[in-house]
C-alpha cells in the first residue's frame, strides 16, 4: 500500500516536490531506498499529515483513509523493532 501511495504522490509533480522537501529525501536516495520500511513509512507520514491528501490518495487506491493509518502503523512499529544505527 505504501508503494501504491509513493507512485500517488510522485504522480502529481507539485506533491512530489513537497514530499522531498518535506522530508529531505532526494530523488537518487528515494530511488534507491524505495523498498525500505523507514522510507515507506516516511511517504505513508506525509499523506498522513495533509486530510485532502489522506482522502484524495485513499480514494485513489480504492480504499479507507483507516488502511492508510494502519499500513503507517505497520511499517512504524517494524521500524521500531530494526536497530537502524547498526
Amino acid at each position: 500500500m505504501a508503494l501504491a501511495a509513493l507512485g500517488w504522490v510522485l504522480s502529481d509533480e507539485d506533491r512530489a516536490d513537497r514530499l522531498l522537501a518535506l522530508t529531505g529525501i532526494a530523488p537518487d536516495e528515494l530511488r534507491a531506498r524505495i523498498g525500505e520500511p523507514e522510507v515507506l513509512a516516511a511517504v505513508l507520514d506525509f499523506v498522513l499529515h495533509h486530510e485532502p491528501d489522506t482522502i484524495a490518495c485513499a480514494e485513489a487506491l480504492g480504499v479507507k483513509p483507516e488502511a492508510l493509518v494502519a499500513a503507517h502503523a505497520t511499517l512504524s512499529a517494524t521500524q521500531s523493532d530494526t536497530d537502524w544505527g547498526a
